[in-house]
């Protein structure tokens, strides 16, 4: 795990890569990329830790929560702001500073705004490995399990679909005594990590109804406007 100084957060516009690394990336055709360290699950049939399936399935038993977030991109590039989740299929980051960048899904899509540059990128929630991070349960008893890994410190889960977004995997972290989630990793076809981690987690809170909210609307004559 990175060590990072949340208090540092730096105040730049995330690239499209970086905002992609959030697990909005479309499918690509590279071989799928295992990280070192990590003991494959051979086949559908393959045994799961116990220990792991019930991280998965605490995980997915939270419904809602709510934090602050730091990620890194590729090279090291450092961004923040907030997030909220809710279950299933719907996420929400506010990114700090001047980037005016909102990544949004409302269980069926994921839009991307910059409101700076007036741009809207949108997505089928479906196509991206976040779908993995915010399905209804975490199931790790199909052939999507890439590798586990249990420490003392850390359970570390690689899920990828290839049949649905190719060679994009997400590797999630859990702590082993509280369940509680971490970071996550999400690689890219061209082998690319952007990690995200959470700290200053809320579970079970509400969220007005608006907060994930798309407007599909202006997305349209946004984009119109931009041909």
């Amino acid at each position: 795990m990175k060590n990072a100084s949340f208090a540092s957060t730096s105040d730049f516009a995330p690239t499209r890569r970086q905002v992609l690394g959030l697990g909005l990336v479309v499918a690509g055709a590279a071989a799928l990329n295992v990280l070192p360290g990590f003991q494959l699950v051979a086949s559908a049939q393959a045994a799961v830790p116990p220990t792991a399936q019930k991280i998965a399935d605490h995980f997915s038993s939270v419904k809602s929560m709510s934090g602050e977030f730091v990620q890194f991109g590729p090279r090291g590039e450092q961004t923040g702001g907030k997030f909220f989740l809710e279950r299933p299929g719907k996420i929400r980051f506010n990114y700090d500073g001047a980037s005016n960048f909102r990544v949004i899904s409302d269980g069926k899509s994921v839009v991307i705004l910059n409101k700076r540059l007036n741009t809207s990128d949108l997505y089928p929630l479906s196509k991206t490995p976040l779908k993995l991070l915010l399905d209804d349960r975490i199931d790790l008893s199909g052939s999507r399990v890439r590798s586990v890994k249990e420490e003392s410190d850390l359970t570390t889960i690689q899920l990828a679909d290839r049949s649905v977004f190719g060679s994009s995997m997400i590797t999630m972290m859990f702590d082993p005594k509280s369940y509680a989630l971490r970071q996550w990793t999400i690689t890219d076809a061209q082998g690319k990590d952007t990690t995200v981690m959470i700290f200053n987690v809320k579970e079970g809170v509400s969220f007005a109804p608006e907060t994930f909210a798309i407007d599909y609307a202006a997305n349209r004559e946004v984009n119109t406007k931009s041909r």
